[in-house]
């Protein structure tokens, strides 16, 4: 489970503080798959942050009982000067895994080639897209964070990325923020939308889409 407990973070902007979480309490149990959803802006990159313990909050307080990811898209958590098998070695040593069976496993699901030998930073936002989700899938987690990632790339890769994470699924849970209700359909039990500094949950990943859309209107 993660838990937060009065959780607040927001953001200083030239018209003022902006609010991320107000004061929130509430938790993400292991057993349920959690769709993310809010308007662009609304803080669901800066949630994930504060999930993964990449970022604190100004108050309040995270509780963590299991391992969580960091957070999965297209910015990944690089040293952009290391090539791509370097950056495997570098997770591997903190996180205890086996540098060989994680890079058979990346070089394979992420299949860029001659570019594990090249410093991240000459890739492609697709390219660190699959090693990125290569080296979360190769590890062992009790939660995934996951940010639009399984969208990306061509029929092929979209295909392979869906059948491991559902793969993983089986033992673990994902917090799935993205764009497309129907993939939000496809691996979320519930969801949860966050608008104007507040995290609601809903009992259905349709309810929850539903208010989103809402919400969206209302703002046209």
């Amino acid at each position: 489970m993660i838990r937060l407990e009065n959780v607040h973070k927001s953001y200083p902007t030239k018209s003022g503080r902006k609010v991320i979480l107000r004061e929130f309490s509430g938790a993400f149990e292991n057993s349920r798959n959690v769709g993310i959803l809010g308007h662009n802006g609304a803080g669901k990159s800066t949630l994930f942050r504060l999930l993964s313990g990449a970022e604190a909050p100004d108050r309040g307080r995270i509780i963590r009982e299991g391992r969580v990811s960091w957070p999965l898209g297209f910015s990944g958590g690089f040293h952009n000067s290391l090539t791509g098998r370097e950056n495997v070695r570098f997770i591997c040593q903190i996180y205890g895994a086996s540098y060989r069976e994680v890079l058979s496993f990346v070089e394979d699901f992420a299949a860029i080639g001659r570019f594990m030998d090249m410093p991240v930073k000459s890739y492609s936002s697709g390219m660190k897209a699959r090693l990125a989700f290569g080296i979360s899938m190769a590890l062992n987690f009790d939660y995934y964070l996951i940010d639009e990632v399984v969208a990306v790339g061509d029929a092929a890769f979209k295909k392979k990325s869906k059948t491991v994470l559902s793969e993983r699924l089986k033992s673990s849970s994902v917090l799935l923020v993205s764009h497309s209700a129907q993939l939000l359909k496809e691996f979320c039990d519930v969801g949860g939308v966050l608008h104007n500094g507040e995290l609601v949950f809903y009992p259905t990943i349709d309810e929850a889409i539903a208010v989103h859309e809402a919400n969206q209107n209302a703002t046209i």
